[in-house]
């Protein structure tokens, strides 16, 4: 058949772009040297031109249309066309978006800022957020950890017009439109999840965060009305700050963080230490500071960038960047190369944060840290009450970002520093800085790297909520087994792109994607004070 052929050449092209890609990018994020930053900005602009072929992508239309396909075919055929329909551009339009996004990425990876002379890391910053009870120092870390969005920020609206102007382009209202469709997301449905799940948690959010605002004001000495957002652990507050009953960080100081996740996937049968060899797992100046997993090449060579301490938030991270490597691991090595990945960004990040969250999981901390009984009665009521707020507190992070990112690319000449501050006020209730004149928003790297991607964190932890309780009423009850091991790496992982993602998730579960597990599971206050 003509189509089959085709798609050969396709897979074929397709598997060559990636691996310079890929090579140039885990380069650059590992060097911090600006000829990769270069190399990566080059390699991503081939990709776009194999994409943006008007002959191929006419072609890859034209084959869509024919009634006989397998569905194989057609998934590969709709897999290229939605990578298509936004590179529909000039090659300059093309070059210059994708050198400008490594110019940028290239400032995030290299920029320290510094305090009283010295200069901090991310990890430093972390350390002082975590650790200081001294609230000028942790206003000064705060601040810090935002200057970078002072650096960025220009260029960053510039590349942002840029994408606006390519998407109108291809008839699309604007760049956030075009990337929410060619996603196959319905950008109407996510916002009214997201606003749905806002309402739904209003009530829980906002007794659970007062109480951390009671504690925090107690541990800083101040009245709960001066609590500002260097008073919390994250820059963005993004996390729940542990506190005496949840900090975990004793069990972990000392402990083999890469022998813990290899146990983790061991006791599943889905092992991974063989992929440590080519990581790159400890902090050192010039690599990217926070963390990602890559796929090298969809034939087994996948690698996983930490930073990795000793500690608590390192342990998650781990459990996190594998499950993704898991993921890619064992998705069906004979589909075609076009469907050997995971069937959406959302199915990936879901088996992340699946795995991600175990550090507060009593079967975790009893098989893998040896936690006795005893100990665990006595952790477990308050973990589990953290693990609500922490959930909630993230949920709100996410559609903060998302909510706050379709009104950039909607009008990016807007007052971005007040807007900010206004959805950061509204939805995580948080009491802004005096000064609101800042970029601060421009700090976070996602605006730049992973543009239009952050719905798919909490499309992912609402897909990991509906699978956990889907396996704990039907596969198994202990869920660190091989039968547990069997049903994702089988299910889940293996059939890698062949499904569109929803149908995959009924598939996998019985139903396609429903909040209202992940609403049962974190959204009930009544659940925390039984």
């Amino acid at each position: 058949m003509m189509v089959e052929k085709f798609l050969e050449e396709q897979n074929e092209q397709f598997q060559k772009l990636l691996k310079k890609s890929t090579h140039a990018g885990w380069m650059a994020q590992t060097t911090g040297e600006k000829k990769w930053a270069e190399e990566a900005g080059k390699a991503s602009s081939e990709f776009s031109l194999f994409y943006a072929n008007k002959d191929r992508y006419n072609q890859v239309k034209s084959y869509l249309q024919d009634p006989e396909l397998t569905m194989a075919q057609k998934r590969q055929l709709e897999i290229l066309e939605y990578g298509m329909k936004e590179n529909q551009l000039d090659k300059e339009t093309i070059e210059e978006m994708s050198t400008m996004s490594s110019e940028l990425n290239y400032l995030f990876n290299t920029y320290l800022p510094e305090v009283n002379g010295k200069k901090l890391s991310a990890n430093d910053i972390r350390n002082i957020l975590l650790n200081s009870t001294d609230s000028k120092e942790r206003e000064e870390a705060w601040k810090a950890s935002k200057e970078v969005g002072q650096v960025v920020s220009e260029k960053l609206l510039t590349l942002v017009k840029k994408r606006n102007e390519a998407a109108r382009k291809l008839g699309y209202g604007n760049y956030y439109e075009m990337s929410f469709a060619n996603q196959e997301l319905d950008l109407e449905e996510v916002f009214f999840m997201f606003e749905d799940l806002v309402e739904q948690s209003d009530t829980t959010y906002r007794r659970l965060k007062g109480e951390l605002d009671n504690e925090l004001a107690k541990k800083f000495g101040v009245k709960v009305e001066e609590i500002r957002p260097w008073h919390y652990v994250d820059p963005f507050f993004q996390e729940a700050p542990a506190n005496e009953q949840t900090n975990l960080d004793q069990y972990f100081k000392g402990q083999d963080l890469e022998k813990l996740t290899a146990e983790t996937f061991d006791s599943m049968d889905m092992p991974i230490e063989g992929l440590y060899a080519s990581s790159d797992l400890n902090p050192r100046e010039g690599k990217n500071p926070t963390a990602f997993c890559m796929d090298m090449n969809r034939e087994g060579d996948i690698r996983v960038l930490c930073n990795n301490v000793d500690n608590t938030y390192w342990m998650g991270t781990m459990l996190h960047e594998f499950g993704h490597a898991a993921y890619n691991k064992y998705v069906n090595r004979d589909l075609p190369y076009l469907l050997r990945s995971f069937a959406h960004i959302l199915t990936t990040e879901s088996i992340a944060m699946l795995f991600g969250k175990m550090t507060e999981n009593r079967e975790w901390l009893s098989k893998f840290l040896k936690l006795d009984d005893e100990k665990l009665d006595t952790l477990m009521p308050s973990l589990e009450k953290h693990e609500q707020l922490k959930m909630l507190i993230s949920a709100r992070w996410i559609i903060t970002f998302v909510f706050f990112e379709r009104k950039l690319y909607e009008d990016p000449d807007q007052d971005l520093n007040a807007l900010w501050w206004e959805t950061v006020e509204k939805i995580q209730l948080l009491h802004p800085p005096e000064d609101r004149s800042n970029p601060d928003w421009a700090a976070k790297i996602h605006f730049t790297l992973a543009p239009v991607y952050y719905q798919n964190y909490l499309l992912g932890e609402l897909t990991a909520a509906q699978l956990y309780q889907h396996i704990k009423n039907n596969v198994s009850d202990e869920f660190f087994s091989l039968k547990v091991g069997a049903f994702i790496r089988d299910e889940f992982l293996a059939p890698g792109a062949t499904y569109h993602w929803n149908k995959k998730i009924e598939k996998v579960t019985g139903e396609p994607l429903n909040p209202e597990h992940f609403i049962k599971a974190y959204c009930n206050y009544q659940k925390v004070n039984n």
